[in-house]
């Protein structure tokens, strides 16, 4: 009878054991962060949008540049001419002017440099979004990001569904509906 108790107990043990030890498989994978922005269209498509933006803000402060330089060539063949009182107030507007356009070549940088700023941030989080979205719906536990800000220093190829994602991505892009309204209704 105490034999029977001992294996019935120890039968009991090692099939408690096992359940216990049952372990889910992790799924892990990464992604280069460095590489899905620079395929992501709308990243292209952001980063274009503030290029022509600079470009054409650009051109109206350099052609500002362009008659400043003028200027300042004329004011050198005329000093001679028109006497020193009159090239030391030239000089003196000159100097005002350049003033005025470096600080108006820098307020431009800011303000492009902001207004991206806001717009890739907006990006990032919806990327971010995005991932951990696709993470949850195809069983990954883990997704790891490498690139840029690298936390990965090693990782076989076959975990790394960076080209998935880009896919994914694009897809879901091209399917949004393309609208400025609503942004010009937030500046208001």
């Amino acid at each position: 009878m105490k034999k029977a108790l001992v294996i019935i107990a120890l039968s009991i043990l090692v099939v408690s054991c096992n359940k216990a030890t049952e372990v889910k498989e992790v799924k892990t994978a990464y992604v280069d962060t460095s590489v899905l922005m620079n395929e992501y269209t709308e990243s292209k498509d952001l980063e274009a949008k503030y290029k022509a933006q600079a470009e054409e803000k650009g051109r109206q402060l350099q052609a500002e540049i362009t008659r400043f330089k003028q200027d300042a060539a004329n004011f050198q063949s005329q000093a001679q001419a028109n006497g020193q009182a009159w090239a030391q107030q030239r000089g003196a507007e000159l100097q005002k002017r350049e003033q005025q356009l470096g600080y108006a070549q820098q307020a431009l940088s800011q303000q492009l440099q902001q207004e991206i700023g806001v717009e890739r941030d907006s990006l990032i989080s919806g990327v971010k979004k995005f991932i951990k979205d696709y993470g949850k719906k195809n069983g990954y536990s883990y997704i790891y990001g490498t690139g840029d800000a690298a936390t990965i220093l090693y990782a076989e190829d076959k975990f790394d569904i960076t080209k998935d994602l880009i896919k994914a991505l694009n897809e879901k892009y091209k399917a949004t509906p393309k609208t400025d309204a609503p942004k010009e209704e937030a500046k208001k």
